[in-house]
């Protein structure tokens, strides 16, 4: 069994949860303390799915910009600059001040420091309040901010997969745009409420290391153009 070494904690805004940062060997992994293991540098194939699949989409557009809703481990953020030219533009809204820290130090080495390339902006801060500042600013949005579409990490994040946060999720898109979530598993509620607000969604089912594993969903939502 995997011995993991407590490094740091960083406590959630808004909630009394905190994000642990474990170690063991050359590996990392983040959880929470009420919820247990959320990721780790061992299995983020469905991670690099979730970008590759969406950003492959957009990639010939004039100057994309794409929205990645959660930092984690960065690995979302490294497969989706694989997949855009030197044009793009990534911004990562996150909601935890030191899991921006641990990408810059050793943490980040595992998914190739994306956060020094040039194209990738950082805001600190609840991703649903970058989301609501641009309209038609995104060509791509991509949410891996829970285990699933409901508010693990902290319950106001259950605004973002609720009909209004769907609708402002689309509003923030551009004609043609993708909204991406990455879930722990299928969910038929939330994709009848992806459709209300007036998607055209595709569900994916990935293994979480691309192999054998625990089967995750990827849904990918698409803006009438």
């Amino acid at each position: 069994m995997t011995q993991w070494e407590l490094l740091e904690t960083a406590q959630i805004p808004g909630t009394e949860s905190d994000l642990c940062l474990y170690q063991s060997g050359e590996h990392f992994s983040i959880s929470i303390n009420s919820g247990g293991q959320l990721m780790n540098t061992i299995e983020h194939e469905s991670e690099d799915a979730l970008a590759k699949l969406t950003c492959s989409k957009i990639a010939d557009r004039p100057q994309p910009r794409v929205l990645i809703g959660g930092l984690g481990m960065g690995f979302t953020l490294a497969a989706a600059l694989c997949h855009l030219g030197e044009t793009a533009e990534v911004v990562v809204g996150e909601l935890v001040p030191a899991v921006v820290k641990w990408n810059e130090g050793a943490l980040g080495e595992h998914a190739g420091n994306p956060l020094l390339d040039r194209r990738t902006t950082v805001k600190v801060g609840d991703v649903a309040k970058v989301l609501r500042s641009e309209r038609q600013g995104y060509d791509a949005i991509l949410l891996d901010v829970d285990n699933g579409p409901e508010g693990l990490t902290r319950k106001k994040n259950n605004w973002l997969y609720s009909i209004d946060g769907l609708t402002e999720a689309y509003t923030a898109l551009r004609p043609g745009g993708i909204l991406a979530v990455w879930s722990a598993g299928p969910d038929r509620d939330f994709m009848e409420r992806l459709r209300k607000v007036g998607y055209s969604v595709k569900q994916v089912r990935v293994r979480a290391d691309g192999k054998k594993g625990d089967l995750h969903a990827i849904w990918l939502a698409e803006r009438d153009s």
